[in-house]
């Protein structure tokens, strides 16, 4: 009996020990076993592992690295149990900055994380919504950086920063509004253009200028001052005047057109001219009896009776001069000109007072464009032979009393005018 129960006992023993074995064996296992988040581009899993490095792990899990590629922790790290294992990849983006392309490597997830690393200025331009994903990119991604410009704007000057590729977008981008009338110039290097369409390109330094302008035309019916010509009257007294023809005011049709720039008016500009009312020269007979030379003159042929006949031959003599100092003054014109803008309009120009030379004078006095001009000419018309002979003779005493007969100094001087 004794040794019955004796067997017995050493048989549980020997199963109680088993048991521990099993139990031990499987506490060491579970001991053994860690629990790992691995995260490939913001994707995690987690993972059971018995791996005791990194490198293990990535090997069970088939995951390989490529040289630009990302990892938390280096493989031969070891393994703890609930440890995150970060991994991001490598991608490769075509990016053009302000035209000249290239490729930027990035772990980077979205577009902003790739504008980021580009460190580009503030202000910038990209193409694309910066929250995009890298990994839905299809397109090229287009970077346009901030340039200075200079703009000048009714004769104010500032520098903006910009992105504009073009005129057209950069006032539309300061808000600056302009019609066909209005004049854009560019100046690149110290090179201007002027008058260029919006669609022209900008580059860094590169400076525009905007000229509002606004463009009048109008009508108007102006006076043709008359001419004045006296003419010696031996019937009057020295001293005497009397209008023999009373002057008449002509007048003269216009189309005008006028530009304002800026605010500034500019010079009237002559489009059309016509001539019609004719202006009337007014005639002044002027005096030239003296009454006292003629009393001397009678008393002295009384007094002298006995020399009449040498009287006579003074007399004679005296005529005969006058006769020829007045066949070397200037004839007048059948037209109501003076004998001697006549007689220098002949001189000048064989009395044609609608000639045009080619070889820039114009008109019976000659006028230059530039002459014409300056004594305000263009109200009348645009070139001196264009207008009537009174309108030359007008312009032509303005002219006179500014330097004389100097301004046609071979003929004033045949004529012996100075």
């Amino acid at each position: 009996m004794t040794h019955l129960l004796k067997k017995t006992w050493v048989k549980y023993l020997a199963q109680a020990l088993a048991v521990a074995v099993v139990i031990a064996g499987a506490v060491f296992y579970v001991a053994g076993q860690k629990n790992v988040v691995i995260s490939v581009d913001g994707q995690s899993e987690e993972v059971a592992t018995r791996a005791s490095t990194v490198g293990e792990l990535l090997d069970q899990q088939e995951i390989s690295l490529a040289e630009r590629d990302e990892i938390s922790a280096a493989p031969e790290t070891g393994l703890s149990d609930k440890q995150q294992i970060d991994i991001k990849r490598n991608k490769s983006v075509e990016v053009t900055v302000d035209g000249t392309e290239r490729v930027v490597h990035t772990t980077g997830m979205t577009v902003a994380d790739v504008v980021a690393q580009l460190d580009l200025d503030k202000g910038s331009e990209v193409s694309l919504d910066e929250d995009m994903q890298l990994t839905a990119l299809s397109d090229e991604l287009e970077v346009i950086t901030p340039k200075d410009v200079k703009l000048i704007v009714n004769d104010k000057k500032k520098t903006v920063a910009t992105t504009s590729s073009t005129i057209k977008e950069l006032l539309a981008e300061q808000k600056i509004k302009v019609d066909d009338n209005d004049e854009i110039n560019v100046k690149v290097d110290g090179k201007k253009e002027k008058n260029v369409k919006d669609s022209v390109a900008i580059a860094a330094g590169t400076e525009v200028e905007v000229i509002d302008v606004s463009v009048k035309t109008w009508d108007e019916t102006r006076d043709i001052d008359f001419d004045t010509k006296e003419v010696k009257d031996d019937s009057l007294e020295k001293g005497e005047t009397e209008v023999e023809t009373k002057g008449e005011t002509g007048e003269r049709e216009l189309t005008l057109r006028q530009e304002t720039r800026n605010g500034k008016k500019g010079e009237e500009e002559v489009l059309k001219s016509k001539v019609s009312k004719e202006p009337v020269v007014e005639v002044v007979n002027v005096g030239t009896k003296d009454t006292a030379k003629e009393e001397a003159e009678a008393k002295a042929k009384e007094e002298a009776e006995a020399k009449k006949e040498e009287a006579k031959k003074e007399s004679s003599s005296s005529k005969s001069e006058e006769k020829e100092e007045t066949s070397s003054k200037p004839k007048a014109s059948t037209g109501n000109i003076s004998a001697t803008w006549q007689a220098l309009a002949k001189c000048e120009s064989g009395g044609n007072w609608a000639i045009n030379s080619g070889n820039g004078y114009y008109g019976g006095l000659q006028f230059s464009a530039s002459s014409w001009r300056a004594v305000g000419g263009t109200k009348y018309a645009p070139l001196p032979h264009q207008a009537s002979p009174q309108e030359q003779i007008s312009a032509a005493e303005k002219l006179r009393a500014s330097g004389g007969w100097g301004h046609w100094p071979a003929c004033s001087s045949k004529l012996g005018l100075r």
